[in-house]
């Protein structure tokens, strides 16, 4: 047994393609090995900046050897037959086949022993194959080489145990040789196995293993930190990032200038984070320090004195933009900036920002209405508003800071807290570990934008297909979701849909007279697409379509949503069923009832009376049974257990459950409980398929009472398990 040691040296990888690459050469090389016969104990990929590394163990040193059998003709046929099967296998004479019993007749069989070549000589052949095979999500050429990678190749080094495996793969040769670290031991060293490779990195101030690397900069930022009486701003993403632009970390801290303390925490740590990687400090009470934290690739005399010197000058660079930006935006009131909304077009035939915030406006009359506690007036206030920081310089310079710089800013011009949380919360919930607002005005202005946003996406054709949601639709749907399950709301979705597709028609309706006056071929196309777009009659019949896809689209939202929560879709279904049913509040209400209904000895037990009454009737409906429509006659019945199935049925209440109130769904649970025992004892005493032909057809309307009574609750044909 021996190990495999491959090492692909270059120039420095981009930390964000690392892991998949070291995956992906694992994988590559390790599915070779499998096809070329060649078992293994163990294979690990590493990847540093300058190098990607795979050791696998346990490979022994030739190919076991395999034994080759082809079927020939059957004993006594033709001799061109024989002939032709001797020269696809390779011999003379027939004398060299084995005969053999098959149960359909006596065979020829061509037997071959194959000797496995050596393992050294099947890697020369399958390693170029697996490295040919690596795709990147962006890759390069150099110089006068067709080798196509992520950053130019310098070398590869690869030895099976003591040895070199001298494969080709463009225009390099693997040889037996690497370097260290860049700048702190950049010369190039022999190596003679695995352990040897391992042992001269470290000399050569490498670490080879990611892992070992975050946690050494995890180690010394808590050390760092704690030194200074303050605490790192956890962000385990970071320090992966860090992890990979480094070969031997080395974390340093640097002041940030009292002067820019006054900007916002979330300005300072975006700028801090996103451009430079460097890490925020907090203070015991979560205040930002004016501290931060930063991982070098180097060691110096100074104990990096000058790096950290340097650093702190890029970052009060930075950091003088974001305070510049910060002054000059709160010149201007969130209000003023509203026209501005104009120029940003939100697409092409929804209209602008500004008229999908016009939209959202008036779409908060209907939601308020549904969410307890809410107000109107300072809904209005945060909807006109919560844009307008996509006009800012901050946003401009910091995109992901929209939103909370709307927040920022509109408490600077004196609005209410609500009114700010609402701007700050209205993109939220962002997935499903995002925090979901919970204050009335955020809660309206959120369902506002994302209903909107739905409504209007839905209605131009642009939905969601396979796994591509350019729009992010999906997420939008989760959180409407979220927001109505997690603050009870009682919205009729269906309802408020309707009224915002109304609003996107008179848009388009709107925007196609524009056009139209401008009097161009051009637009006046368009104003036909746009016209034909926006048609509907006065009963909305053009807008059911896209009401049934956007139902249908919550429907599957819900499912995902609900399978965390423990609530089978299959119980969304039963409970959906062909009713119109958009309180989703009610709905899941109703799925959880009957979840633990289905768990208790009653539910279990009619579920297997209800499939038994379904499978009778099915069964004769194929043979062509058909019932004449008419009620069960009683005065059939000849066994006492069909007059007391008959008298429980008649107590099973009647009522239209699409509209019924959560609560009120367990009383009918109940009464279905009460078919237990008369239908165990129906189905223990009676004979359906009787032999009286009316006898039979009255017992098989029976069979049909009970599974419309029960589906009359649920559809419990589509419950599984």
């Amino acid at each position: 047994m021996a190990k495999l040691l491959l090492e692909i040296f270059s120039e420095e990888i981009p930390a964000r393609m690392q892991a998949r690459a070291a995956d992906d050469l694992k994988r590559l090389v390790t599915e070779r090995l499998d096809a070329a016969r060649l078992a293994f104990d163990s294979a690990r990929a590493y990847v540093t900046p300058r190098r990607l590394a795979l050791i696998v163990s346990g490979l022994p040193t030739a190919q076991p050897g395999i034994t080759v059998e082809k079927k020939g003709p059957r004993v006594g046929s033709p001799p061109q037959a024989v002939e032709g099967f001797l020269r696809a296998a390779g011999l003379d004479r027939i004398e060299q086949c084995e005969q053999r019993e098959t149960g359909k007749g006596v065979f020829y069989y061509a037997v071959s022993h194959e000797k496995g070549r050596a393992a050294d000589e099947a890697l020369a052949g399958l390693l170029p194959d697996a490295l040919d095979a690596l795709l990147w999500p962006k890759s390069m050429r150099w110089g006068r080489h067709r080798l196509r990678w992520v950053r130019p190749v310098h070398s590869i080094l690869c030895l099976f145990g003591d040895r070199v495996v001298p494969f080709q793969f463009a225009h390099l040769t693997a040889g037996a040789s690497t370097c260290g670290h860049r700048h702190l031991a950049p010369d190039r060293f022999s190596v003679t196995g695995v352990a040897d490779y391992r042992a001269k990195l470290k000399i050569a101030q490498v670490e080879l293993d990611s892992e070992m690397r975050a946690g050494a900069i995890r180690k010394e930022l808590e050390r760092l930190a704690a030194a200074e009486g303050l605490r790192v701003k956890p962000d385990e993403a970071l320090i992966a990032e860090n992890a990979g632009l480094v070969e031997r970390p080395s974390v340093l801290m640097g002041k940030i200038d009292e002067a820019f303390m006054g900007v916002p925490p979330e300005v300072l740590t975006t700028a801090m984070r996103t451009h430079q990687k460097y890490f925020a400090l907090e203070k015991a009470d979560g205040a930002l320090a004016p501290r931060f934290a930063l991982v070098s690739n180097m060691i110096t005399e100074d104990g990096g004195a000058a790096i950290v010197a340097g650093n702190e000058r890029v970052l009060r660079a930075r950091l003088s933009d974001a305070k510049f930006f910060w002054d000059q935006d709160r010149a201007h009131t969130l209000k003023s900036r509203v026209p501005r909304l104009k120029q940003i077009v939100f697409h092409a035939k929804l209209g602008t920002v500004y008229e999908k915030v016009d939209r959202m406006h008036k779409l908060v009359d209907t939601l308020v209405r549904y969410i307890p506690a809410a107000k109107l007036k300072r809904a209005h206030r945060a909807v006109l508003r919560c844009k307008t920081d996509l006009v800012t310089n901050m946003v401009g310079e910091f995109p992901e800071l929209q939103g909370i710089m709307g927040a920022y800013y509109a408490r600077h011009d004196g609005e209410s807290g609500a009114v700010a949380q609402a701007i700050a919360e209205h993109y939220s919930p962002l997935g499903p570990s995002d925090r979901c607002p919970r204050k009335p005005t955020s809660v309206a202005v959120s369902l506002a934008d994302k209903i909107d946003t739905l409504a209007g996406f839905f209605l131009i054709g642009e939905t969601p297909t396979g796994s591509k949601d350019p729009f992010a639709l999906r997420r939008a749907g989760l959180g409407i979701i979220r927001l109505i399950l997690e603050n009870r709301l009682r919205l009729p979705l269906l309802f408020a849909f309707e009224q915002a597709l109304r609003l996107q028609e008179a848009g388009m309706k709107k925007r196609a007279v524009a056009l139209a006056r401008e009097g161009a071929k051009g637009d006046r196309e368009r104003t036909q697409r746009l016209d034909d777009a926006s048609e509907t009659d006065e009963n909305g019949g053009a807008l059911k379509p896209v009401l049934d896809q956007l139902l249908a689209f919550f429907a599957d939202r819900l499912k995902v949503y609900l399978r965390d929560e423990g609530i089978g879709h299959d119980l969304i279904n039963a409970v959906f069923a062909d009713r119109v049913e958009d309180d989703l509040f009610r709905l899941t209400a109703k799925a959880d009832r009957l979840a633990a209904f289905l768990k208790s000895d009653d539910g279990a037990n009619l579920l297997v009376a209800y499939r038994r009454a379904s499978n009778i009737v099915r069964a004769e409906e194929k043979k062509g049974w058909k019932s004449n429509g008419g009620p069960v006659d009683r005065g059939r019945f000849e066994a006492g257990e069909e007059h007391a199935l008959f008298d429980a049925l008649a107590l099973v209440r009647s009522v239209d459950l699409g509209t019924v109130e959560a609560s009120v769904f367990d009383g009918y649970l109940q009464d279905l409980a009460g078919l237990r025992r008369p239908v165990d004892n129906f189905f223990d005493k009676v004979t359906v398929n009787a032999d009286d032909p009316m006898l039979r057809d009255n017992r098989l309307k029976f069979m049909q009472t009970i599974r419309a009574k029960i589906d009359a609750v649920a559809d419990f044909s589509k419950l599984e398990g």
